[in-house]
C-alpha cells in the first residue's frame, strides 16, 4: 500500500478520510495524492441546461481550489512532508490543478494501490455514491471506505466477511499487506451462505500458510441478515477493519432486495476494505 489516492471534496466525512489515510500512510510509509473530484457534467446539465457550460467551468474551478486548500491544510498541520521524486515515502502531493469527474476516478485510480473514500449517505452533507461506484467497478483496485469518525488504530484486529466467492478471494489478495501485519484475523462465514466455494476454515488455512494469524468462525444468522451478522461480530470482536467484497450479487438485485454490501455501506462504523 505504497500509493494512496484521496479524492477530495466538501462532505462531512472528509476529515476522517484524511486522518485515516495519514494513519495508513504512516504504517506503510506511503505516498498520498489528493485531487478534486466533482459530479459528472450530466448530473447538473439536466438541472440547468441553458447555462450548463458556465456552471461546469465555475464548478470545476471552485471545487479544485477549495478541495486543494482542505487537503494541503490538513497535511501541513499534521507535519506530513511534500513528496520528492524518488520511491514512495510518507509524503503527499497535489499534482492536478483541475477537478476531475466521478467517471474519470475509476480510470485514474488504476495506477494507485488504494483509493480512500468516505462512506456514502443520503443527506446532502454526506459523501456521494458515484465516486465509490466508479472506484469499485472501474479501477480494478481496492477501496477503503471510511466512516464519519476516524479510527485510532487500523488493521490490528481484522474481520474478513468470507462467502467463498471469487470477489472475496480478490479482496483478500488485495488486503494481504494488512492481513500479514495484523495481530488477529477472523474469517467469518454465515452458515448457509457459502455456496460451492471454499469454507471459512479453508480460507483461514490459506492465510495461515501465508503467515497470517487467521482463525475461522462459522455462525448461524438466525433472524438477522448477513450484513447484520457481519457488523455485529465486527463490533463484538473489537475489530478495527472489515475486509468485504463488493456486490457479489448483481447491483440491481442489491437495490431491490438489499444485501450484505448494501447493509454494510449504510451502517458500518469501522473502515471497510472493499474490492470487486
Amino acid at each position: 500500500m505504497k500509493t494512496i489516492l484521496i479524492p477530495t471534496e466538501d462532505h462531512d466525512t472528509m476529515p476522517a478520510v484524511l486522518q485515516t489515510a495519514r494513519l495508513l500512510a504512516r504504517t506503510f510509509d506511503s505516498y498520498m495524492e489528493g485531487f478534486a473530484i466533482r459530479p459528472a457534467v450530466g448530473t447538473y446539465v439536466t438541472v440547468e441546461p441553458v447555462s450548463s457550460l458556465a456552471i461546469s467551468g465555475a464548478f470545476d474551478e471552485d471545487t479544485a481550489r477549495e478541495a486543494q486548500a482542505t487537503f494541503e491544510k490538513f497535511m501541513t498541520e499534521n507535519g506530513v512532508p511534500r513528496a520528492g521524486e524518488g520511491p514512495a515515502t510518507f509524503s503527499w502531493a497535489w499534482p492536478r490543478s483541475e477537478a476531475i469527474d466521478d467517471a474519470a476516478l475509476g480510470s485514474y485510480g488504476r495506477v494507485f494501490d488504494l483509493i480512500m473514500l468516505g462512506r456514502p449517505g443520503r443527506d446532502v452533507e454526506n459523501p456521494r455514491m458515484p465516486p465509490l461506484e466508479s472506484a469499485l467497478f472501474e479501477s480494478g483496485r481496492p477501496v477503503m471506505i471510511v466512516p464519519k469518525t476516524a479510527p485510532t488504530a487500523l488493521g490490528r484486529n481484522i474481520l474478513i466477511a468470507w462467502n467463498g466467492s471469487t470477489e472475496q478471494a480478490h479482496t483478500n489478495a488485495f488486503a494481504m499487506p494488512f492481513l500479514k501485519a495484523a495481530d488477529k484475523v477472523t474469517v467469518l462465514a454465515s452458515e448457509g451462505h457459502i455456496g460451492d466455494g471454499p469454507t471459512a476454515e479453508q480460507a483461514a488455512l490459506h492465510l495461515r500458510r501465508n503467515g497470517v494469524k487467521a482463525t475461522a468462525l462459522t455462525v448461524k444468522t438466525g433472524d438477522r441478515t448477513t450484513g447484520e451478522v457481519i457488523l455485529d461480530h465486527a463490533a463484538s470482536l473489537g475489530c478495527d477493519l472489515l475486509v468485504k467484497s463488493a456486490y457479489t450479487q448483481s447491483r440491481l438485485r442489491q437495490m431491490i432486495f438489499g444485501g450484505a454490501t448494501r447493509h454494510i455501506l449504510a451502517h458500518a462504523t469501522l473502515p471497510v476494505l472493499m474490492a470487486h
